[in-house]
């Protein structure tokens, strides 16, 4: 077994480096070149779901879309779009579309127009 070095000096003064840049923690790439996040299309039933939130945003409403059967690069421009069309910000995350508002009818209509099978959620 290695022993354990004591102090910082015994570390040759070398404690922490970004030489090699981040990576990914599923393929080891790097992360500007990563192939794991790209093409992976996650898996479902290919139907967009739409619905109306606010918990846990303290009371602010958002429009939130999952299901969107689209890689991860794909997923960003759908996002895009979505929200110039609803003249509002939104972040993408997980995955999963955030729309800031109540735009679930403009989103549905949206989302078959682009040729999504898409459905409300929710109450």
């Amino acid at each position: 077994m290695a022993k354990k070095a004591a102090s910082f000096a015994a570390l040759g003064g070398l404690v922490f480096s970004t030489d090699a840049g981040r990576h990914c923690p599923d393929c080891r790439q790097p992360v500007d070149a990563c192939i794991c996040k790209q093409t992976a299309i996650p898996a479902g039933d290919g139907i967009a779901r739409v619905r109306r939130e606010s918990k846990g945003r303290g009371g602010k409403t958002v429009t939130t879309i999952t299901g969107v059967p689209l890689a991860e690069d794909a997923l960003k421009e759908l996002a895009t779009t979505l929200k110039k069309r609803c003249g509002t910000g939104g972040a993408l995350k997980d995955g999963i579309i955030e729309i800031q508002g109540d735009h679930v009818e403009l989103l549905l209509a949206e989302l078959v127009k682009h040729g999504f099978k898409a459905k409300k959620s929710g109450g």
